[in-house]
């Protein structure tokens, strides 16, 4: 898949005002600071359209992009660490947890974790979420220009081992490096076909 066109729609924190459910859908979550702006940009070619901040846990709403004029993609705002008020966190869980289980057009959501760290508590318990609502997900490990391919391998493995103890079966996972590009192809590949899908079944 090339992106062609890539476009802000908007922003907002009630997610029965994110645009019609007209065509599929794919969501990015993660950590605040596990890097999801600038995979966003990495995967749409475009250096600004998600912005970066220095500060983790800026993402405060639900930004729905529109690509090739064929796809929704949407930036969640991250969950675990950000400077905010436990009253401003449980806002963002509630918002966040309200469009996951709502979303009719959700495809696929792509949980973005730091292939630096081995499985994480906030990592763990959103997976969790995830599975006992029954979303469809793949796993998006960033970073992997900081550390060896067999270091990413092996964090890859650790989650695969913990997440196959309550599991079926261990979702789609891409390794990538928004500094390098690396699985960008991939992705784009996945959601492709994942889109083709979508309208065979719609």
């Amino acid at each position: 898949m090339k992106i062609k066109q890539a476009r802000f729609l908007m922003s907002n924190t009630d997610p029965a005002k994110c645009p019609v459910a007209d065509r599929p859908e794919y969501a990015f979550i993660g950590r605040s600071n596990v890097g999801k702006s600038s995979l966003v940009n990495m995967l749409t070619d475009r250096k600004k359209l998600a912005k970066i901040s220095g500060q983790p846990g800026k993402t405060r709403e639900i930004n729905h992009f529109m690509i090739n004029e064929d796809w929704y993609l949407a930036d969640l705002p991250g969950y675990g660490y950000a400077k905010v008020s436990k009253t401003q966190r449980d806002q963002f869980d509630k918002m966040t947890k309200k469009y996951l289980t709502e979303r009719e057009n959700l495809v696929c959501l792509f949980i973005l974790l730091d292939s630096r760290h081995e499985p994480q508590g906030a990592d763990k318990e959103f997976i969790t979420f995830c599975g006992e609502s029954g979303l469809p997900i793949a796993l998006v490990f960033t970073k992997a220009d900081k550390q060896s391919p067999n270091k990413t391998q092996s964090v890859k493995a650790a989650w695969k081992k913990t997440m196959l103890k309550t599991w079926e079966e261990f979702p789609p996972t891409f390794i990538t490096s928004a500094e390098k590009g690396e699985g960008r192809d991939e992705l784009l590949e996945f959601i492709e076909e994942c889109n083709v899908a979508w309208r065979e079944q719609a």
